[in-house]
């Protein structure tokens, strides 16, 4: 049975910067169109926030039953290390999952934009069949594109649709940004499990890459996420190349990934990356608003 420190631990706690940051750029956009309804940021936060732990569960789950955690390095692994029983997880994932549907569906009855719903089945499904169902496609190389899609563009752009009913191109610009500063996660994960993913038959992007090209993707996202970032600030507010200087906290993790750090070192930019995106939205999405 699971005590509670591993239930949190099997939810990943270090992954949620990248269900807060999106949230807070987008509740800034709207800000700036002095558009901000401060309900609907919070219950578009509960669903980013549900969404991501129940991914987090959901893929605890379906690599544990399939044995691919079964030899792992970083964060807890509820099923693969038989803390719990899978059942449990599962239900843990629906729970979450349940819990962003009824707060999505008070931002459509407060929008009575009732195409959203399309939106959340999409995002569910996205969440579940990451690692879920006959072929999971984070098991065919495309868990970045996803990523992109539903931790990037679409809470960004879902933030600023519910409070404004619009969406610009700075919108998506910021979306974008985003989007890849959260691969980054993803990406240095996926880094980190190239060995036992590829004995495990888990042929993620990483897997079909290899481990030079890998690194080299994690810093081409960072520096898209930075030119994006400038070109936001253009369409917006010059005051926002102050958002530049999160990248300070780009230095330290981009230089151990390209050192060639394997295993357990790889769990420090693994973490540092979530404190990026956690103070690179936070501080976008301030400025955004007071800008």
């Amino acid at each position: 049975m699971a005590t509670v420190s591993q239930w949190i631990g099997g939810s990943r706690p270090r992954t949620l910067p990248s269900a807060v940051a999106p949230v807070a750029i987008g509740a800034g956009l709207a800000a700036r169109l002095e558009s901000f309804i401060l309900v609907r940021v919070l219950l578009a936060l509960v669903v980013a926030l549900a969404l991501q732990i129940g991914v987090n569960f959901s893929n605890d789950y379906s690599d544990g039953i399939k044995g691919t955690d079964e030899v792992r390095v970083g964060p807890i692994r509820l099923v693969g290390q038989k803390l719990a029983e899978p059942q449990q997880v599962k239900y843990a994932a629906f729970l979450c999952y349940l819990v962003a549907m009824i707060a999505g569906l008070g931002l459509v009855l407060m929008t009575s934009q009732w195409w959203l719903i399309l939106v959340g089945i999409a995002c569910v499904a996205a969440a579940w069949f990451y690692t879920g169902g006959q072929r999971p496609y984070g098991y065919l190389g495309l868990g970045e594109v996803f990523v992109f899609i539903f931790f990037g563009l679409v809470p960004v752009t879902g933030t600023v649709y519910v409070q404004t009913l619009n969406v610009s191109a700075a919108d998506l610009v910021a979306a974008c940004a985003v989007g890849f500063l959260i691969c980054t996660l993803l990406v240095v994960n996926n880094l980190r499990d190239i060995p036992t993913d590829t004995r495990a038959g888990k042929h993620t992007l990483a897997v079909k890459l290899g481990d030079r090209a890998t690194r080299i993707l994690y810093v081409i996202f960072v520096v898209l996420a930075f030119a994006l970032t400038a070109l936001l600030a253009a369409l917006t507010t010059w005051w926002l190349l102050l958002g530049l200087l999160s990248f300070v906290f780009a230095i330290q993790p981009v230089r151990i990934v390209i050192s060639g750090a394997t295993g357990p070192m790889l769990i420090i930019p693994l973490k540092q990356s979530g404190i990026l995106i956690l103070i690179y939205g936070l501080a976008c999405g301030a400025i955004l608003a007071w800008g």
